[in-house]
């Protein structure tokens, strides 16, 4: 409620939850802060991983106050928690101008079909640094 009565951003808020504890605090500020990937799950996704010094939230827990947006998913899959609490739904946020439906159907087309046209430039480049990672006996998997 604060956020949305201070103007920040929108009407989202998230929490990461470690053994009880609060690791992780986000609120929408992608309007105050000019970010549009400042979503309250990914500012306490970050939030969080910065205090375990990690990029993975093992044995977490995140709790929203919406059910995640395609990039807020994306960024906890990513994250490993062990579980997510969320209050509304995406059908609820969609009956207030977040509607989420756009994205989910652009993600089903080819990168050709989608609105934003997409193309694919330099591949064999791209692959010499995909085996430069692969054949790196000292990387960090993820």
């Amino acid at each position: 409620m604060e956020n949305v009565q201070s103007g920040k951003g929108g009407p989202f808020a998230a929490l990461v939850v470690k053994a009880g504890n609060i690791i992780g605090e986000g609120t929408n500020v992608v309007t105050s802060t000019n970010d549009p990937t400042a979503h309250a799950e990914i500012v306490a996704i970050r939030e969080a991983c910065k205090k375990l010094g990690s990029f993975e939230l093992t044995d977490c827990e995140i709790y929203a106050n919406c059910e995640p947006c395609p990039m807020c998913l994306g960024a906890i899959y990513w994250a490993r928690p062990a579980r997510i609490y969320f209050a509304t739904t995406s059908a609820d946020a969609a009956k207030i101008g977040f509607d989420d439906a756009f994205i989910y159907k652009q993600l089903k087309k080819t990168a050709k079909a989608r609105k934003i046209p997409m193309g694919q430039l330099l591949r064999a480049e791209a692959l010499e640094v995909f085996r430069a990672w692969e054949s790196k006996p000292d990387r960090v998997k993820y």
